[in-house]
């Protein structure tokens, strides 16, 4: 059986598409073993909603400015994306902060994507903030989601070195295309069994990862 992936999006959707591509949605051969079954987006203007159509993915738009507050809108999500049945639900470019409760309820099956090398630069504007820092190395890392913002426990990480005429375009550009071979690597993991969440750490070929595997 294929590993049943939700995607949660905000805007362009492109490491969605990258993860489309490597499922075999979008016209090429399949290089994991999974399928993205629904996509959720809190924005209905997302170009990412119109990837997922052209793959032929279903997709739900929930506008979290119409809810009470972040537990309702969190709630509401939590009955779209179960409705689906996932294996795992994929944050890629969603920009909300997750309730406690909707965390626990995806525990272990909760995916996020980061453009900084975690634990440096949790937050926004991670490229501009490398630079200022003099930062020597920079890339995004997968984890798996806890309640404290891009503080879950690292799987693996792209490295990009900073070169002295960068600028956040030239690094945003390479952390991006990290990002897209990065995202559907860790889901080949976990739809080979490879990967797992074991006492709140993940775990790959059955040894407790303790640093991030580096690409």
């Amino acid at each position: 059986m294929s590993l049943r992936l939700v995607v949660l999006i905000s805007g362009s959707g492109s490491n969605l598409q990258a993860i489309l591509d490597a499922c075999g949605q979008s016209g090429g051969a399949a290089r994991i073993n999974a399928r993205v079954v629904g996509v959720l987006s809190n924005k209905a203007d997302a170009f990412g909603l119109a990837r997922a159509t052209r793959a032929g993915v279903v997709s739900t738009v929930l506008d979290h400015t119409s809810y009470a507050g972040r537990e309702a809108f969190d709630q509401a999500m939590i009955t779209a994306i179960d409705a689906w049945q996932p294996d795992v639900v994929v944050l890629a470019g969603f920009m909300r902060i997750l309730s406690a409760g909707f965390v626990q309820h995806y525990q272990g099956r909760l995916l996020n994507i980061h453009p900084s090398l975690l634990p440096r630069h949790k937050g926004l504007h991670t490229h501009r903030r490398v630079l200022e820092a003099g930062d020597a190395e920079h890339g995004c890392s997968v984890h798996f989601v806890t309640p404290e913002l891009d503080g879950g426990p690292v799987i693996a990480q792209t490295v990009t070195r900073v070169e002295a005429d960068d600028t956040e375009t030239t690094l945003s550009d390479r952390v991006h295309a990290g990002e897209h071979r990065l995202y559907p690597a860790v889901l080949g993991w976990l739809a080979d069994r490879r990967l797992q969440y074991r006492d709140e750490q993940p775990w790959l070929d059955g040894q407790q990862l303790t640093q991030p595997v580096r690409f």
